[in-house]
């Protein structure tokens, strides 16, 4: 009788014991984390990707895993508390070099949609020392611009523009809608050295410290960067006849081909990219100089005027940092063109959209050995993959440059070591 009383007491205290591991364990997924709550953040997660071969190997029997991600949730309260947002975002909060931190920085960044990708691009470029305007589609939704607003706050280089266009594809409202974030940037307390434009499908190749060094360069050291050559003929239609933004949704010829006036002061049009890197000086002779005022106007009703404005006045003789004889020279881009597969590039891994490649995660290789300052263009909504692992190559270039003790907050991934087939974290091994 002893012997089966003994049995149920034993019995009772283990039954006791599970019922308090599993309420436990019941109650600490339920509780959330207080500090994602006063930063207004939703929690998310992604394992590192095993298709991810661009970045290093780790350490014989340990794996890759990417840190738990926080990305902006919609309803962000502008009271969040920053200190904690910028950690759970993994933001780099301390000048990694004293090079970099003498020769600041601008960015201009046009953006419309998908929050998160603008943040992960934002957390990329993102450096102290520079400064940032943001410039927000004015057709974007209400939510979207209150959570970027709010964002924002939480930095005091970080700014949006003080006049947001309603932007149209290929329309005048893109190009001035760089123009006002640079009519902000030159009041900047920030003593920035040269500026450069970003959209929200963008992400860089380039570290803030190669980009530096690039610029500073012997072949770019005061010279603006606008690659582009002579309107080709296939072109000219495009400053030859008139055209309108049509409800902010296309741009269309305007009338019966109504042709437009010649270019003002005898000015000879150029065609390149509407992507660049510029001078301070270049930028102040932009916004005070007759010419380019004149250029300005008369580009109202053009095809796509970014395409033509920057390289033309940067081909005058009298505008500062130009680069007269230029063409195509300036590694500020790596886009894959349809019409260049077989020559340039062997095929998008992805899926052509307006006849650029929407990068894949086949494509990486071909992107790093381009070593261009940043690559155009990407989707997480259809090619997820292809963002995560170039964001993890470049952190991990990023933290190998830095000439700082680095904070664990700026790390995104950690080393998990692999027993019996299980996942255990190896503590302190991160990139």
């Amino acid at each position: 009788m002893v012997q089966l009383e003994n049995t149920k007491c034993s019995f009772l205290f283990c039954l006791g014991i599970c019922i308090l591991i599993c309420s436990a364990i019941y109650l600490k997924a339920k509780i959330p984390n207080t500090s994602v709550e006063r930063s207004g953040l939703s929690s998310q997660s992604t394992p590192a990707l095993k298709s991810c071969d661009i970045l290093p190997s780790a350490t014989p029997g340990f794996t890759w895993q990417r840190k738990a991600c926080k990305k902006i949730s919609y309803e962000t309260k502008s009271n969040a508390n920053c200190t904690v947002l910028k950690s759970d975002l993994h933001f780099i909060t301390t000048p990694l070099s004293k090079e970099e931190n003498d020769f600041p920085l601008a960015f201009i960044i046009t953006i419309h949609k998908e929050l998160e990708t603008f943040v992960r691009l934002l957390r990329a470029v993102y450096a102290p020392q520079n400064v940032y305007c943001i410039h927000i589609d004015a057709k974007a939704p209400e939510e979207y611009k209150s959570s970027v607003r709010n964002l924002v706050e939480c930095f005091p280089n970080i700014f949006v523009a003080s006049v947001n266009e309603k932007v149209t594809y290929a329309g005048f409202s893109r190009l001035q809608a760089d123009i006002n974030c640079m009519k902000d940037l030159v009041k900047s307390p920030t003593k920035w050295k040269r500026v450069i434009n970003l959209c929200g499908q963008d992400f860089p190749i380039q570290t803030n410290l190669e980009l530096v060094r690039y610029m500073q360069g012997p072949e770019w050291k005061d010279r603006n960067m606008t690659p582009g050559i002579k309107q080709p003929p296939t072109m000219k239609h495009r400053t030859e006849f008139q055209y309108e933004e049509v409800k902010g949704t296309h741009v269309a010829p305007k009338g019966r081909s109504q042709k437009k006036g010649p270019p003002p002061h005898n000015l000879t049009i150029y065609f390149g990219t509407a992507y660049y890197s510029l001078t301070r000086p270049f930028v102040e002779f932009i916004l005070n100089d007759k010419v380019a005022k004149d250029l300005l106007e008369w580009s109202r009703d053009t095809f796509s005027p970014d395409e033509h404005y920057w390289v033309t006045l940067n081909r005058m003789e009298e505008a500062p940092g130009s680069h007269i004889e230029g063409e195509w020279e300036g590694n500020v881009r790596a886009i894959k063109w349809r019409d260049q597969e077989g020559t340039a590039h062997q095929g998008c891994k992805g899926q052509y959209i307006r006849d650029i490649c929407v990068y894949g995660i086949g494509d990486l290789p071909w992107l790093i050995e381009k070593e261009s300052m940043f690559a155009n263009k990407f989707e997480t909504a259809n090619f997820p993959e292809a963002l995560d692992c170039l964001e993890l190559w470049h952190r991990h270039k990023v933290l190998q440059h830095a000439m700082v003790p680095i904070q664990a907050s700026w790390r995104l991934t950690t080393e998990i070591e692999i027993i019996n087939s299980t996942l255990v974290l190896k503590p302190g091994e991160c990139f």
